[in-house]
């Protein structure tokens, strides 16, 4: 088998993108083909093209609607590494920003003017993300210039604005109907708030894990050594926002949990010092999905980021995160509300990926062996 496939980066992500007709030739299910294309169940995904980490084991499909508003349709897969499986449960902000840029590469959207506007709609979240991607005298520059925190080489400028983003998986913004929640795990009672926007994130407070809010560079080995209560926290939390019926059948990617504090007052640059779990460990920077329901639970009075912040958010909302501060930002759109944050992304590769087999019993046969 042989499939058509892009590879791209998005944001603070690698995503390998592919075009939903190019997934179909086989006639395999994707929860098996995706797993075998990454080289999974196995830790280093060695006979795949997945990069062995969670912000490296994603694909996006593409899908262009025929007429309508929405100029392209994409669903995100987060491709498991040591499981073979594939959760399709939640968005990925920092992957969407290569949706525009792909479709217009394509020739599926022309630009006109120094910036153009590609409408996306993501199927696992009926999210619409207005994308506006930098396009000087109707064209993509050559060289891309764009920078942001967590990459260390340009791209072109992605800006994505998430539409009305309240709720989208649970329905509501405070899926539980309060702005703060209790939850007892590793025999504490801890206070957390649960919101639905863009993601459904769970929000901790850092002082209550015991880390120090003011020294934000010493957090790490701190959560490290939470990691079992926190998926605990995570778990519950899943349940209590109606993601999943049980704490054992709750998803591995959502909801994401952010660990959050207000910034020293030696520190200028940032109105919220963030720390966000993706796949059970620290995430190297911030998860877009899940800076959105960051800054609407900041604009949420009684929640634990309210608290923080009070009432003086503006525009715009500064986020601390291990790769530096991301900046999001808010806006009236025909009546609704974006809310969003500028990305850069990039084309690293065109290809095609070779498969010899591909079927439910291959795979299963690949999962025995890895559990052997």
């Amino acid at each position: 088998m042989k499939i058509e496939a892009e590879w791209m980066r998005g944001g603070t992500s690698k995503c390998w993108v592919f075009e939903a007709g190019h997934l179909q030739n086989g006639g395999v299910s994707l929860d098996v083909l995706l797993p075998r294309l990454f080289g999974s169940p196995d830790p280093r995904q060695i006979d795949g093209v997945g990069g062995a980490t969670s912000t490296t084991s994603k694909a996006i499909i593409l899908h262009r609607p025929m007429g309508g508003d929405i100029d392209v349709e994409y669903t995100f897969a987060q491709v498991g590494i040591e499981e073979a499986g594939v959760d399709w449960g939640s968005n990925c902000g920092n992957g969407s920003a290569v949706v525009g840029l792909y479709a217009i590469e394509k020739g599926w959207v022309v630009p006109t003017a120094d910036v153009t506007r590609i409408v996306t709609r993501n199927t696992n979240t009926n999210q619409v993300i207005v994308q506006r991607v930098a396009t000087p005298a109707g064209a993509l520059p050559a060289i891309p210039e764009g920078q942001m925190p967590g990459v260390p080489f340009p791209g072109h400028e992605v800006g994505l604005g998430f539409q009305d983003p309240a709720g989208k998986t649970t329905g509501a913004l405070l899926p539980t109907g309060s702005p703060t929640d209790t939850i007892t795990a590793g025999g504490t009672r801890w206070t957390v708030s649960m919101v639905d926007a863009g993601a459904p994130v769970v929000i901790v407070r850092a002082e209550d894990l015991g880390l120090d809010a003011g020294r934000y560079g010493s957090w790490l080995p701190g959560v490290q050594l939470q990691l079992e209560t926190l998926e605990q926290i995570r778990r519950q939390a899943a349940v209590r926002m109606g993601l999943a019926p049980t704490t054992a059948q709750a998803a591995r990617a959502i909801p994401k949990l952010a660990i959050a504090a207000a910034p020293s007052p030696t520190e200028d640059g940032s109105d919220i010092n963030v720390m966000m779990l993706s796949m059970g460990r620290p995430h190297p920077a911030l998860a877009i999905t899940g800076s959105i329901a960051l800054t609407l639970a900041s604009r949420t009075p009684g929640t634990v980021l309210h608290a923080i912040t009070g009432s003086r958010p503006g525009a715009t909302l500064k986020l601390r995160t291990p790769a530096g501060v991301i900046e999001t930002w808010t806006e009236e759109h025909h009546g609704g509300l974006l809310v969003g944050v500028d990305r850069t992304a990039r084309t690293i590769a065109t290809t095609i990926i070779h498969l010899p087999e591909v079927s439910g019993r291959a795979a299963a046969a690949a999962l025995a062996v890895a559990t052997q």
